[in-house]
């Protein structure tokens, strides 16, 4: 077997579902990430708002090296400590009573769209007719054929045919459309807080109230997809408590393992308990690794400090992105929550923001596209403020590059 590999293997070995970048990472500390060919970059990209706490952190190490010299693995037929004791900080932490683990958001998400055909089914209304399931358009809630399905961007359902049925798109943010389109036979309701995938798009205050308000009037589930939003990502645990609105159901997946894979849907005892033995599950969902990782990052996170260090981090990102705008006029807009913020490039520049990604490594750091039109930075919550700096000023220089070219 071949010791050294090469990004040129790529596309003999993997199925090419992905087009990497040229370098490959190989070492990680805090938000600094090396590559193979030993160049250091400053990560702004949080391997897709992933490690809220940066690479290598060595309170992370600690609990997964612990739990690896205890057990690893002993599957569903039993439970296990770190299993539950995470299960205990998401309910006292949130408005939930039951927690189902899984391996990754999309896995979250088909379980709570799942759970909420059930609970309808289960009370047999509207003659059985109570199953559709209302998303947005530009939406993005995993890559199952189901969550594929419900998320709102038919590039990524195309070709998969036929497609699961029973579920309708409406225009985002868009009040009167969510009230008509909301129905008797609608069973729930998924949304995410910000759109990251498309642009992010925050969601406005007055359209949440609504669906809360429609889905309470219809008897259909509220569903706050959180997997790019929760854990400390907006400035609050989950963006939901900073909208003062509460869902039926919440995922979440992505920086709760800070890149240790796991994900988690969390709702109420009343709408949980209708998942039964045997109904739903996962076989790795709910590892006692996963869960020991994962129990660390909640601590930290709900320190005060670091929730109060996003919203700091965040003023330091706007008034430095709107420094290099004012010299160099590429953005029309800034958005996003906390440490999620999208820049839209203005019109001379549109559908160019993979090359601008391609000018951020090259001046050293990573940074990730939001679609065509955004580039998205989502940073660790924790970066210390003189990387922070130290990687804004890189894109500065990026964005003159990518300007002049």
């Amino acid at each position: 077997m071949q010791d050294v590999v090469t990004r040129s293997d790529f596309g003999e070995l993997i199925t090419p579902v992905y087009s990497p970048a040229s370098l490959i990472p190989v070492r990680g500390e805090g938000s600094y990430v090396w590559d193979a060919d030993g160049r250091r970059y400053i990560d702004l990209a949080g391997g897709v708002a992933v490690t809220g706490l940066g690479h290598a952190h060595p309170d992370l190490v600690a609990a997964l090296g612990a739990q690896s010299q205890a057990i690893w693995h002993i599957g569903n037929v039993f439970t296990n400590e770190p299993v539950l004791k995470l299960a205990r900080q998401l309910t006292d932490a949130t408005f939930g009573d039951r927690v189902f683990f899984a391996n990754s958001g999309a896995e979250a998400n088909e379980a709570a769209l799942k759970l909420a055909r059930k609970f309808a089914s289960d009370r047999a209304s509207v003659n059985g007719q109570k199953f559709e399931i209302i998303a947005f358009d530009h939406s993005f809630h995993g890559r199952t054929l189901f969550t594929v399905s419900v998320g709102g961007q038919p590039k990524y359902s195309a070709g998969f045919g036929p497609l699961p049925i029973g579920i309708r798109h409406l225009p985002f943010n868009d009040v009167s459309s969510a009230c008509v389109g909301i129905s008797e036979k609608t069973c729930a309701v998924i949304v995410e807080l910000v759109q990251g995938e498309s642009g992010v798009k925050p969601a406005e205050l007055e359209f949440v109230r609504a669906l809360r308000q429609r889905c309470d009037e219809v008897g259909a589930l509220l569903i706050f997809d959180e997997v790019q939003t929760g854990i400390g990502r907006t400035g609050c645990l989950f963006a939901y408590m900073d909208y003062g609105i509460t869902p039926d159901i919440l995922t979440t997946a992505k920086a709760l393992g800070n890149g240790f894979p796991i994900g988690a849907m969390i709702t109420t005892a009343s709408i949980g308990d209708h998942f039964t033995a045997g109904s739903h599950g996962s076989t790795f969902g709910g590892n006692p690794l996963a869960a020991s990782v994962a129990n660390k990052v909640l601590e930290i996170v709900q320190r005060p400090e670091t929730l109060e260090g996003v919203k700091l981090r965040n003023r330091i990102c706007l008034e430095r992105l709107q420094e290099i705008n004012r010299r160099i006029n590429v953005f029309s807009e800034f958005r996003g929550r906390g440490l999620l913020i999208g820049a839209e490039l203005n019109g001379n520049y549109r559908g160019r923001s993979a090359k601008l990604v391609e000018h951020a490594y090259a001046a050293g750091i990573f940074t990730l596209m939001a679609g065509p039109d955004v580039l998205r930075l989502a940073p660790s919550l924790v970066i210390p403020i003189d990387v922070l700096n130290d990687g804004l000023a890189a894109l500065e220089r990026a964005v003159e590059t990518f300007a002049a070219e």
